[in-house]
């Protein structure tokens, strides 16, 4: 084992040299996040803006679900996923565990109730400042969704940067489906923990580098997003 020092100055090499088992580990790391986060966004987004809009028995069972779900932890995420994919699952037929397709299942699942939640509070409030003119201007409830989204578009981008951040710097879920198989499904946080434990403290400092410089780089956009907003607003 390394000392602490050398230990940085070689992570340091590592990322600078980029180092193939580092780049490889990082690229699959954003490819999982970057698609579970896309489709996340692509059933949240209009998810969130319909039960915005519409009022059905049972909404806000629903919305109480939601609100809640955005607290699910990982590995109860990685459980259910786990269970869905298995053999014995409904899906196990289509061999998808440990796969990285099972890691973006079990990451789409921890991010969709975050965006569909802020998605749903941002249109509703929207909606109750622009209802009258909206209908006014002949829009049905329906029609009225992307204008909605699209003027709610810098907090919605932050409630999908809010996803990225916790499906990227997540371990417990993608462990449990992804299994952590080299060169497959080993991202970057499952690859810290094992680099740790082996005592490669270079490459798992050089990934919690790179962990930890997208999450700052998440936050400060979403800082910046957020700054415009209130801006625009006043």
């Amino acid at each position: 084992m390394e000392s602490g020092e050398n230990a940085f100055l070689t992570a340091f090499q590592l990322i600078v040299g980029m180092d193939p088992v580092l780049t490889g580990i990082v690229l699959l790391s954003l490819q999982v996040s970057l698609s579970a986060v896309l489709i996340a966004a692509l059933i949240g987004l209009p998810l969130g803006a319909a039960i915005a809009l519409w009022r059905f028995p049972g909404r806000g069972l629903l919305i109480t679900l939601l609100n809640a779900f955005m607290g699910l932890p990982p590995v109860v995420a990685g459980l259910l996923v786990y269970l869905l994919l298995s053999r014995a699952g409904p899906l196990g037929q289509f061999g998808l565990l440990f796969t990285p397709t099972a890691m973006v299942i079990a990451q789409c699942l921890l991010v969709l109730p975050i965006v569909a939640a802020l998605t749903r509070q941002v249109v509703e409030d929207l909606w109750n400042e622009y209802a009258e003119q909206l209908q006014s201007l002949g829009a049905s409830r329906l029609r009225s969704i992307p204008t909605l989204l699209w003027d709610g578009r810098i907090s919605l981008v932050t409630a999908v940067l809010a996803g990225f951040g916790r499906a990227s710097a997540e371990v417990g879920a993608v462990l449990i489906v992804g299994g952590n198989i080299d060169g497959v499904t080993r991202v970057m946080t499952t690859a810290i923990a094992l680099e740790t434990s082996r005592g490669d403290l270079p490459l798992a400092l050089g990934l919690g580098l790179v962990l930890m410089l997208l999450v700052a780089l998440v936050n400060g956009a979403a800082f910046l997003m957020g700054e415009a907003a209130r801006r625009r607003a006043g």
